[in-house]
């Protein structure tokens, strides 16, 4: 069973995130700048409610998730009078198509075994054995009926509350837990956010990709998305594994490609969906575009 974000006293554990009822947002004004912005469209259908405060992330994933939608109904997998959102949500009946859709579209080929060897000189700390490390989270719990632009925008203006004393330790410290204290739906809160040591075992698979094979230290600084919510993810501590032999971890790495390749497809396929449609309001054009979020 996947135990989440790991560690004993994480709610995350053995089933699934806090349901606790999360605060009103942080700071959730309207900012004139953004606001200033017509509200975003895809084909005349609207992403958000007039005069809401978006950020260019969310708009971009709100976008892609409209694409879709529509695709499925112009490819008749959908019924024409399913509603569509501005919270982020789907109904049922669009989630299941855009998947028959995506299904159908997207073409991934088996990666060769020379391309596979490549791939696992390149990323070997990724497929080290007994790493750890040691971390903290804020957790901001995806929960129906939760507006999850909203929650979005909260989580990260509390991710850039707490970088901003990254050049003073034990500031940074006390910044970390007394949001997590304030702001996470984890019982993890009420120890600052800390998780403990972890091992890619005690992780979501999801979360696990963010945060081992890697050298970044300190807060991460983008949203670590799992199937729990958004996490604000410090990184405190980490103990390198041993490096495994391609044989051992063949069919990992095979995988990883396969789904590299799917991501690198479903990005030109939102792209091929995006300049046949007329959207308005979305800067799609943005640097390392969370396409496939």
């Amino acid at each position: 069973m996947d135990k989440g974000c790991g560690s004993g006293s994480c709610g995350c554990a053995g089933g699934g995130a806090s349901t606790a009822t999360l605060p009103d947002p942080i700071g959730f004004q309207p900012v004139a700048s953004v606001c200033a912005r017509p509200t975003a469209t895809v084909n005349g259908i609207a992403l958000h409610p007039d005069g809401q405060t978006t950020g260019d992330d969310t708009l971009r994933q709100l976008a892609c998730a409209e694409l879709l939608r529509q695709a499925a109904q112009q490819a008749g997998l959908l019924a024409a009078d399913d509603a569509p959102s501005t919270d982020g949500s789907q109904t049922e009946a669009a989630t299941a198509a855009i998947e028959a859709l995506l299904e159908r579209e997207l073409v991934v080929p088996e990666p060769s075994d020379e391309a596979c060897r490549r791939y696992h000189d390149a990323h070997a700390a990724a497929y080290s054995s007994d790493e750890r490390l040691s971390a903290r989270h804020i957790l901001f719990a995806v929960t129906p009926g939760v507006d999850v632009v909203a929650l979005r925008q909260k989580a990260e203006r509390v991710l850039l509350d707490v970088r901003c004393y990254e050049g003073d330790k034990a500031k940074a410290q006390a910044a970390f837990a007394q949001a997590a204290s304030q702001w996470s739906n984890c019982p993890s809160s009420a120890e600052g956010g800390d998780l403990g040591w972890l091992t890619r075992q005690d992780c979501a698979p999801e979360f696990a990709r963010e945060l081992f094979g890697l050298k970044d230290m300190g807060v991460l600084p983008r949203l670590v998305h799992s199937r729990f919510g958004l996490h604000v993810v410090e990184i405190t501590a980490r103990e390198p594994g041993t490096p495994r032999p391609f044989e051992t971890v063949r069919d990992a790495v095979r995988l990883a490609l396969q789904q590299q390749t799917w991501a690198t497809a479903l990005r030109q396929y939102l792209l091929v969906l995006a300049g046949q449609a007329r959207v308005t309001g979305v800067p799609l054009e943005g640097s390392d575009t969370p396409l496939v979020q």
